[in-house]
């Protein structure tokens, strides 16, 4: 039997994904790293710590009893936008910029202002924090002296990659998340990195996702135990790996993501520029996922745990003891601003309507709530603007897992959601690596053999009705702090 890998990086963990040829899973590895918050606003990660969860999830995989020369091939995908400047021999200069990072507002506004149209029309977003672009004049105010030493850039999960196969590429959607590429005329664009001090010599060749990107090198078998001369394959985004594993590749498909971010994505024909969405092209030649983006879903509750205590199960069962909408009790999940269909990184979360009748029970229902009604949030946006998604979705990312939390979040969305055995970006990179080598024909055959339907939640009108009336006051909260989180954040 062949097999092959799939490796993602997310925003606070990397998992990585065996399957066999028949598209059943076999290994499934994973190990946590941090974030760090130096700053307010900071949120960076230290390159050292992705190879050594690498190095981790690979020689766990390999526990499972395989030959590792029987990996036919290899495929990494990280978070969008997170972004390592290199010096001339590859070694970094600085942490990861991760996507969250609020530093760069003031040079987002800037770009806003005096470069603001020719941006959107050539990338289709208006710059914001979260694009590398805005966070590379950040970084060049801040640290000059280590940018002045910067000359390559790399994205998460290039990094990873060229660590493995000392080669130096990207790919076509995550160049997309860069503001320093042209989405119309797929290419580098002179003008948007003069913006950055860059130029074209200071970047990866962009590659499809599916492309062979080189092999495993003799020092990255020896770090990570995978064969020397295993094929790596080029690899992409998080999000495109979700939505390929969750098995939306026809237009129309809707996921709905409670993972680090929440999202929710609709494939589509043609992009949708919009100030609060998300553009990108999918795997499938010709089709796009314009999506929404809430930038604290499965990481608020990571957050709550750590910061309060508690083990996720435990936290789940004493919060399914509490009635909808936690008595009152209702939790915005700002914490590092927010992005549909606010577009403000000063925004801050919150807990308000607390009375002393509350428990931490209802601060944990709260949090579930808070989350599911800031997708609502979006889906309306996406309503608004004419955008229809009916009444199906298939539900992605690490909440899903919890049967309290996709209950929730079927009932305020008022939608069934449709959960796969694993809609994992790691699941979606394995997949590809097997269509980039030919064991799968297309994308629609990996879906085919892959994805495995687990179960459906179906959404109570009831409770529906009740989470509508509660939206009316989760948005008229926000709207009324919004103004005071401007002035004083």
């Amino acid at each position: 039997m062949k097999y092959l890998l799939g490796i993602d990086f997310g925003g606070g963990a990397s998992k990585a994904t065996l399957i066999d040829t028949d598209g059943n899973i076999i290994a499934e590895a994973s190990s946590e790293y941090p974030t760090l918050h130096p700053t307010h606003g900071a949120c960076e990660q230290r390159p050292e710590d992705w190879i050594d969860a690498l190095s981790q999830n690979t020689r766990e995989i390999l526990k499972s009893g395989i030959d590792s020369h029987d990996i036919l091939a290899v495929a990494i995908d990280s978070a969008t936008h997170s972004f390592l400047l290199c010096d001339g021999d590859f070694h970094p200069v600085t942490n990861c910029i991760h996507w969250t990072d609020t530093r760069s507002a003031a040079e987002a506004n800037y770009l806003g202002e005096t470069a603001g149209d020719e941006i959107f029309e050539k990338t289709y977003h208006h710059p914001s924090t979260i694009w590398t672009l805005p966070q590379l004049i950040w970084l060049k105010g801040a640290y000059p002296k280590e940018f002045s030493r910067g000359r390559y850039l790399f994205f998460e999960k290039d990094y990873i990659r060229y660590a493995l196969t000392g080669i130096y590429c990207t790919d076509y959607i995550e160049a997309a998340g860069s503001m320093l590429y042209n989405s119309k005329s797929g290419e580098w664009d002179e003008a948007l990195l003069s913006k950055a001090s860059l130029g074209i010599e200071n970047m990866p060749p962009v590659l499809s996702p599916t492309d062979a990107a080189g092999v495993v090198t003799e020092s990255a078998a020896a770090l990570t135990g995978l064969a020397p001369g295993t094929k790596v394959i080029c690899g992409t985004t998080d999000t495109a790996m979700e939505i390929f594993a969750s098995g939306a590749v026809s237009c129309g498909d809707v996921t709905v993501k409670l993972a680090t971010a929440g999202r929710i994505c609709v494939i589509t024909d043609k992009a949708h520029p919009d100030a609060h969405l998300v553009n990108y092209p999918h795997i499938c030649q010709g089709l796009w996922y314009p999506g929404t983006a809430t930038k604290a879903a499965a990481s608020s509750y990571r957050w709550y745990r750590d910061s309060f205590g508690g083990e996720y199960d435990t936290l789940n069962e004493e919060a399914a003891g509490v009635a909808l909408g936690a008595e009152g009790l209702i939790f915005h999940p700002y914490l590092n601003g927010e992005l549909t269909p606010y577009g403000d990184p000063k925004l801050s979360g919150s807990f308000t309507g607390l009375r002393s009748t509350h428990t931490k029970a209802h601060f944990t229902r709260a949090v579930l709530e808070g989350v599911a009604l800031s997708l609502l949030d979006t889906k309306k946006y996406f309503e608004e603007i004419g955008v229809t998604l009916g009444d199906e979705a298939t539900l992605i990312g690490g909440g899903a897992r919890g049967e309290l939390w996709s209950k929730i979040t079927a009932d305020v969305l008022g939608m069934r959601l449709k959960i796969t055995q694993s809609s994992d970006s790691s699941l979606g990179s394995a997949m590809l690596a097997g269509v980039a080598v030919g064991v799968f024909e297309s994308p629609s055959v990996a879906v085919q053999k892959c994805v495995k339907q687990s179960r459906t939640v179906e959404p109570c009108p009831e409770n529906t009705a009740k989470y509508n009336e509660l939206y009316k006051k989760y948005k008229a909260i926000a709207n009324a702090l919004q103004p005071i989180y401007d002035e004083f954040g």
